[in-house]
């Protein structure tokens, strides 16, 4: 599943000097000319429509109807057992998504000022009509650096930070985001463990695709 939420991609990682220390400051940082526009995130999460000749079949569509019924009983979900988070990766890998560097403080769950604009781009993405009535998963990534557990919790810590900030501060409906830590599994690139690429939030929009008329 190395390719789970690689749609678009930012690789480039930021980092502080503190005591003669070079430390990484999270789930990565590009500059902001680098950052998706509020545009392009929509793009990437809008369904697209399926065609007559590509609609789904009956099993299909009772599947997709189960898969919403899931991801819709994980909203108030605070912390997801190991197997309803790979559940909704799986669910997930097909659906319209983006991966966006948000900066940390190192070692932190406290969202950095100079993440802001990416933050503010990626609220009034959520607000836009072409993204009226998803669901959206908010996916925290590390890297394989520390211990698995305690990637695990920073991980969750972090897919929380950005809900939170996206219901307390722009006002979206707390009901329509679903966090899930994923550690320090599902790499990004696997050939580096430790690359701050690994370092991400994973944005997925949960809505079906819908046939055209």
């Amino acid at each position: 599943m190395s390719s789970y939420l690689g749609s678009l991609k930012r690789n480039l990682v930021g980092t502080a000097v503190v005591g003669g220390l070079v430390l990484s400051l999270g789930i990565g940082f590009a500059t902001a000319q680098d950052q998706p526009s509020t545009g392009q995130i929509v793009h990437a999460l809008t369904p697209k429509p399926l065609t007559r000749s590509l609609s789904v079949s009956p099993a299909e569509v009772a599947k997709q109807k189960e898969d919403d019924r899931f991801v819709s009983g994980l909203r108030h979900n605070r912390s997801l057992s190991a197997g309803d988070r790979e559940k909704v990766a799986v669910i997930a890998q097909d659906k319209p998504k983006i991966d966006l560097e948000v900066k940390f403080d190192f070692n932190s769950a406290e969202i950095s000022k100079s993440a802001m604009p990416t933050v503010d781009a990626l609220a009034k993405a959520l607000n836009d009509p072409a993204l009226k009535d998803s669901t959206f998963l908010v996916a925290g990534y590390t890297d394989a650096k520390g211990s698995e557990d305690y990637n695990q919790n920073l991980s969750e810590r972090r897919a929380d930070a950005v809900k939170n900030i996206l219901t307390n501060k722009y006002g979206i409906s707390a009901d329509t985001l679903v966090t899930a830590g994923y550690g320090e599994t599902h790499l990004k690139n696997p050939s580096d463990p430790n690359g701050g690429e690994n370092r991400r939030v994973g944005i997925v929009n949960m809505a079906s695709q819908q046939a055209k008329n």
